[in-house]
């Protein structure tokens, strides 16, 4: 099966300016796909930008269907940054006959960059379609840590015997899904007058890690140990407040500014374990002068920078890279182990295995802060370890 089965490609020149592209704009430096040519090989391009023109799943955001194309206009024009660029765009996948033509599509194409190690930048389209990038990992035989960008948890308690797929509704799918391959699922920016208070208790329930927009307001950095875990992220547009992108139907006033997008988006890519991510919900019919889509393009150019700025410090290989510190419960009852890289000053808590779980190691790595080891060393156990422990068990 060729990927040109899924994909209609697109050429540099269709977002051109009159004058043409300069030398350093990423319209002269990424690749275009052509069916012509011959299929892609292994590690033979870093990221590969895909284009959905879908938006029957997407509820109440009819348009984001245009989203690829009005991005590429904007994202093409960008320059490009310290490190060269090894960028595929592979064209946009068109609607199929019905929707679940399109998740097939969509979970086909990703599926096989995945086996590439190509990371896919998925563009436009509903949140929906985070279900058919989530497919993708069926066959991969490891679990799979999720993070939404998002200002409502999108699980449909109205139809619980037959659960539509659509945009309000997709993680429902993700969590009920067979066989179970979900480790862990964090959402990062829900708004509480936008969620179901049931919804809390079943994200609590089974320990997933949801984060207020409150708890980003001074400061945005304690994203970037939510993220550096996730194996895919979905960022849903309309989670940026409507003064920074209007172009969303259900836009609020209240959300991430622009730049705090941007910091999430190069988090992001810096992340080492991450091999997808999918923006979506760009709506172009509500852009203003195209200010969002040129957003859209500066959060995904932080991300491409971010890729190439990782520090490849995943623990603990090799061990002189790090430092372990060790932490003393002040009930006596034994201690917690940190680890801190060298490379880039990160933290990371070890979460031990119940005894039978795991025949190959002894603990769980899990991303944390500074702070988690401040609250281990006044005798605290932070939260988060429970939360993993419990997972683990």
């Amino acid at each position: 099966m060729s990927l040109s089965d899924f994909l209609k490609p697109v050429q540099s020149q269709d977002f051109s300016p009159a004058e043409g592209f300069l030398n350093s704009q990423l319209g002269k430096k990424v690749q275009f796909y052509h069916p012509a040519q011959a299929e892609l090989e292994e590690n033979s391009f870093d990221m590969a930008i895909i284009g959905v023109m879908e938006d029957r799943g997407a509820k109440n955001n009819a348009g984001c269907s245009l989203a690829p194309n009005h991005f590429r206009t904007q994202f093409y024009s960008l320059h490009e940054g310290t490190v060269p660029t090894r960028i595929i765009d592979l064209g946009n996948i068109i609607a199929g006959n019905q929707l679940r033509d399109t998740y097939f599509a969509l979970k086909t194409v990703v599926e096989e960059l995945l086996k590439l190690s190509i990371l896919p930048i998925i563009i436009g389209g509903g949140q929906d379609l985070t279900y058919a990038q989530y497919m993708a990992y069926e066959r991969m035989e490891q679990k799979v840590d999720l993070v939404i960008v998002d200002a409502k948890f999108d699980l449909d308690e109205d139809e619980q015997d037959d659960i539509a797929t659509h945009s309000h509704a997709y993680l429902s799918k993700i969590f009920l899904h067979q066989p179970n391959y979900l480790f862990n699922f964090s959402n990062i920016g829900y708004q509480t007058y936008f969620v179901n208070q049931e919804s809390l208790k079943v994200m609590d329930k089974l320990y997933f890690d949801v984060h207020r927009l409150g708890e980003f307001s001074e400061d945005i950095s304690p994203v970037e140990p939510i993220i550096r875990n996730a194996n895919m992220i979905s960022f849903d547009f309309g989670a940026i407040r409507s003064s920074d992108a209007v172009a969303n139907a259900l836009a609020s006033p209240n959300g991430f500014y622009g730049e705090d997008a941007c910091r999430i988006a190069r988090y992001a890519g810096m992340n080492d374990k991450l091999t997808s991510i999918g923006f979506y919900e760009f709506n172009p019919a509500f852009d203003s002068n195209a200010q969002s889509a040129m957003l859209l393009a500066q959060i995904v150019w932080y991300f491409v920078d971010g890729f190439y700025n990782r520090k490849q410090d995943l623990p603990l290989s090799p061990k002189s890279n790090y430092i372990i510190y060790r932490a003393s419960l002040t009930d006596g009852t034994g201690e917690m182990n940190f680890v801190k890289s060298k490379k880039s000053d990160r933290w990371w808590m070890q979460v031990p295995y119940p005894i039978g779980q795991s025949k190959n190691e002894r603990f769980h790595l899990v991303p944390c802060r500074y702070e988690d080891y401040q609250m281990a060393v006044n005798g605290e156990v932070p939260d988060l370890w429970w939360r993993t422990f419990q997972k683990l068990s």
